[in-house]
């Protein structure tokens, strides 16, 4: 028995060694492009939130001054506006819809697999594709009501909710689907053994026993509305615009393309549009992780 256990351990150590000497080789590849991609030009971004320049290589420090322009910057807090609002409209409506029909394909149903597939399809378009056709779509539509998409922002607010939710529902779909596939059996033949109903199996067993899939597709829905950029610019632009207080407001810009518009103002705002996307970064970060530790909660509860 000992000469088993020592012939394993052996073989064990023989296994290991070579894994522990090579395995930096395999991963220095991997841990150099992502410092190349990410690591550097995140680092380089902070730093550039502290400057003026027109390209990196003239940069000019000029302290806090991008970051207290900011704070007077009315498009900015306008646009922070739309997406908070796009983001809770976004959040309850897609989620609420894919664990509908995630929770009626599982129920036995002919050509569910079908369906899967068709519903899935969208998420499999480029945003700036799907908002150019969703603009069509929409003006077609509105063509009879003599008006257009981008002349009415409540239009083109719900435009763009729509087109987001038909893009992203399949998507939550399939991870709603594989939680509620995971959702085990003895469990749902002892409450309807128990005379439950199928509300009350729902809310009291299926639901809690699907919070990680939840957890999951909350974190996404939250972090895709607070990065929406491409739907937002090829649908609407952020159009229509208003003046007040003598400033100008795209009624449905999201804060991504307010960034990307700052920069493109003149050059003396790129350093202020880098000090957005900083800002922006630390916003979508903490937003993500108070959800995620609100959400787990609810699993361990569970």
């Amino acid at each position: 028995m000992s000469k088993k256990s020592d012939g394993a351990g052996l073989n064990s150590r023989l296994i290991r060694r070579p894994i522990q000497r090579w395995a930096p080789l395999f991963i220095l590849p991997v841990f150099a492009a992502f410092c190349i991609g990410f690591v550097w030009p995140f680092l380089q971004g902070i730093y550039l939130s502290f400057c003026t320049f027109n390209i990196p290589k003239d940069a000019k420090w000029v302290g806090l001054a991008n970051y207290s322009k900011i704070w007077t910057d009315a498009s900015f807090w306008n646009a922070f506006k739309n997406t908070a609002l796009f983001a809770v409209v976004s959040i309850i409506l897609i989620n609420v819809l894919a664990f509908t029909i995630a929770y009626a394909l599982t129920q036995k149903m002919r050509g569910s697999n079908l369906f899967r597939t068709v519903f899935f399809m969208p998420n499999l378009i480029g945003g700036v594709v799907l908002g150019y056709i969703w603009s069509m779509i929409f003006d077609g539509i509105l063509r009879g009501y003599s008006t257009y998409l981008t002349a009415n922002a409540t239009y083109g607010f719900w435009g763009l909710v729509i087109l987001v939710a038909w893009q992203q529902i399949g998507y939550m779909m399939i991870i709603y689907i594989a939680g509620l596939q995971a959702v085990p059996e003895d469990m749902l033949e002892a409450a309807k053994i128990d005379g439950a109903s199928g509300s009350q199996t729902l809310f009291k067993v299926i639901i809690p026993n699907v919070m990680p899939s939840i957890t999951t597709c909350t974190f996404l829905t939250l972090t895709n509305s607070f990065k929406l950029f491409d739907q937002n610019l090829a649908l609407t632009g952020g159009l229509p615009s208003v003046i007040q207080n003598g400033a100008k407001f795209n009624q449905t810009e999201l804060l991504a393309l307010n960034i990307y518009s700052t920069y493109n103002i003149n050059k003396n705002w790129h350093g202020v549009a880098q000090a957005k996307a900083v800002i922006f970064f630390i916003l979508v970060a903490v937003l993500a992780i108070a959800q995620q530790t609100a959400t787990r909660r609810k699993e361990v509860q569970q």
